[in-house]
């Protein structure tokens, strides 16, 4: 497995560790599933696991607080259902943590206003009136690095979309440690205090596509739901949704260069191979020549069998929101023993005056 050799100079000296999350803004679909939960499930025997939900970042847009309450407990479901384990894994959600908000400030005062303006993120978020924006959407990678370094997170699972703030999470690390060279050696951290964080970008699909549009990936907030299959989708959902899908009228080639300048033709097959654990062109092997309506059905039968599972078990365990609520506290504990002694060093070499 790719996540195996991950280590690289930029984390030397550091303990292998994986911080990843997602926000809590509408339901978790397929791509989610396919180009990163898969992922992360594979990650926990190679590596120590943080997940979280970012809930603090998902109010850096209005949000109805009754919503945000019910998707922080249908995120978790859906790790928990596609395989993250809270007993090898931390999983919680951010906002239990307080330290995620105490290193943010720090950094705040570390980052420089031409990094953020650089962010290419919110701009599209923001549109034209950005003025009108709050300043938590802007803050947003300042917070997310914070997410990763609290933990001295060595590896971050990440889309292409969110490349940008990696390497800007890097780029505060990197100054941070460079401004406070002096009290991090006299403290006896070496060099480096924070890891210079290295994204994984990957996984059995990493950029699932929409369903109606095979130019723009599948999204939470596209206003269509036929444009994605939600986890929360019943069998009878996933079949329309696919039949429904947009193709071309030609037939499946047999060689995977023959989905060149067939977007819908190239994601539907895409799916198919991560979903069966194939390569592209295993599946034209199969299916060269035939129809999209024979394939569509086939398409169907495959995902029905693979996601009716992870979708029985989120409403499982939705049923029992106390029990959700538990695995968050408890997670939550776990992660802040090592945020909180992170922060506890970071205000060290900062220089301020601590409890004792």
């Amino acid at each position: 497995m790719q996540g195996s050799k991950l280590m690289t100079n930029g984390a030397a000296g550091f303990q292998s560790r994986v911080f990843s999350g997602m926000q809590p803004t509408h339901t978790l679909h397929l791509g989610n599933y396919l180009g990163a939960l898969t992922r992360w499930v594979e990650m926990q025997a190679t590596h120590e696991c943080i997940y979280c939900v970012v809930d603090m970042h998902a109010i850096t847009i209005q949000h109805d607080p009754a919503d945000l309450t019910r998707s922080i407990r249908e995120v978790t479901a859906a790790y928990l259902a596609a395989g993250v384990d809270p007993k090898r894994s931390i999983l919680f959600n951010q906002s239990q943590v307080a330290e995620h908000a105490e290193l943010t400030w720090v950094f705040n005062c570390v980052a420089r206003l031409g990094w953020l303006n650089r962010m290419t993120q919110f701009k599209e978020k923001a549109g034209k009136d950005r003025e009108n924006a709050s300043i938590g959407l802007y803050d947003y990678p300042v917070l997310m690095a914070a997410d990763i370094l609290v933990y001295k997170a060595t590896h971050v699972p990440v889309g292409e979309d969110q490349k940008q703030h990696l390497e800007l999470t890097r780029d505060i690390a990197q100054k941070f440690n460079n401004d406070y060279s002096a009290a991090i050696a006299a403290r006896g951290f070496g060099e480096q205090f924070f890891p210079l964080t290295e994204p994984v970008i990957g996984g059995p699909a990493a950029r699932v596509m929409s369903l109606r549009d095979g130019g723009k990936k599948m999204s939470k907030s596209d206003p269509s739901d036929y444009s994605r299959i939600n986890l929360t989708d019943d069998a009878d959902a996933i079949a329309q949704k696919i039949r429904r899908a947009k193709t071309d009228p030609e037939a499946l080639p047999s060689e995977e260069k023959g989905l060149d300048a067939r977007p819908e033709a190239d994601n539907l097959v895409g799916i198919f191979a991560a979903l069966k654990g194939a390569t592209k062109q295993q599946v034209l092997d199969e299916f060269g020549g035939a129809q999209f309506s024979t394939f569509k059905s086939a398409l169907v039968d495959l995902s029905i069998a693979k996601l009716s599972p992870i979708t029985a078990e989120m409403r499982r365990l939705l049923a029992d929101p106390a029990e959700i609520d538990r695995i968050l506290c408890d997670g939550a504990d776990r992660a802040r023993a090592i945020a909180s002694a992170t922060v506890r060093d970071v205000k060290d070499i900062v220089g301020f005056v601590q409890k004792r």
